[in-house]
């Protein structure tokens, strides 16, 4: 047999296992269990509708029949675990500290007016509450409901509380938690692996690469949720007007390469959910 024909005979046989497992890949991997799914996922509890992250918010989005809320968690001066999505209160609470040099009991409440900030020219005005709440305050009101939690800052105490948070409240079959730093998801793996964690940056980067080298299918994953904002409606969202034809091509390029059917039923069939939001 000629070098050319043995190439050819090996490279042929490996795309025809690749795309026979990438269909079936319960052959090669054990189906994550799924203790809920999620079709809905209330970004910071809604941030649209409500001021993000409230109280208010989460109970809105409950009420609506939402299948999972978002929010995201920090840590005050005195090691209390919050929701709030920046690390600097100025955003939020028209106040220029960061989240981390203030006491749970100090901080201000947020802004009666807050602007969306994956929305151009939206704002959202609250209600009464106004209140920067406490991750145990979502698990105590909630105890049914599935979170996503988002670990702003690379920090091991805020890691560990969380994480002794949703023991305590007995959550690890409700709750998704990490970010996109790979160095993070990592923390929160070692640190409690029976809370499931999604992709990150690098992560999906991999993923993509995996998929189109055909390696896929062979490659076990730890991760139970992806979440890939679909750049094309991102972009709508933002100034699709201005935008240079560099930029578009790049969202072309990227919806393109990201948004493959073929892809998502193969995680899907691994019992790794897949969702494609329009908020980042």
């Amino acid at each position: 047999m000629s070098a050319a024909v043995y190439v050819i005979s090996t490279v042929t046989g490996y795309v025809l296992t690749s795309a026979f497992l990438l269909k079936y890949p319960s052959l090669l991997h054990r189906r994550k269990k799924e203790a809920f799914r999620s079709r809905h996922i209330s970004h910071r509890g809604g941030a649209g509708e409500n001021l993000e992250n409230t109280m208010a918010a989460f109970r809105h989005a409950v009420q609506l029949g939402t299948d999972m809320l978002e929010l995201d968690c920090h840590l005050t001066k005195d090691e209390q675990v919050v929701v709030l999505h920046d690390s600097n209160l100025k955003r939020s609470t028209g106040i220029n500290a960061y989240i981390s040099d203030v006491a749970y009991a100090d901080l201000p409440p947020y802004l009666c007016k807050l602007g969306v900030t994956f929305k151009r020219e939206c704002y959202c005005e609250g209600g009464d509450d106004k209140r920067i709440p406490l991750l145990r305050d979502v698990f105590e009101s909630f105890p049914n409901t599935p979170v996503n939690i988002d670990i702003k800052v690379n920090n091991d105490i805020l890691i560990k509380k969380v994480s002794e948070l949703v023991v305590q409240y007995n959550r690890e079959h409700l709750t998704v938690w990490g970010n996109s730093s790979n160095k993070i998801i990592k923390k929160c793996y070692k640190e409690n692996p029976q809370i499931p964690v999604f992709f990150s940056l690098h992560r999906v980067l991999l993923l993509l690469g995996l998929f189109y080298t055909g390696l896929l299918p062979f490659v076990p994953l730890k991760e139970q949720f992806l979440e890939i904002p679909m750049p094309s409606i991102i972009s709508k969202l933002k100034d699709p007007e201005h935008q240079k034809r560099s930029q578009r091509f790049i969202r072309w390029l990227a919806d393109t390469l990201l948004m493959r059917k073929a892809l998502f039923d193969h995680l899907t069939s691994r019992g790794i959910q897949v969702s494609t939001p329009n908020e980042i």
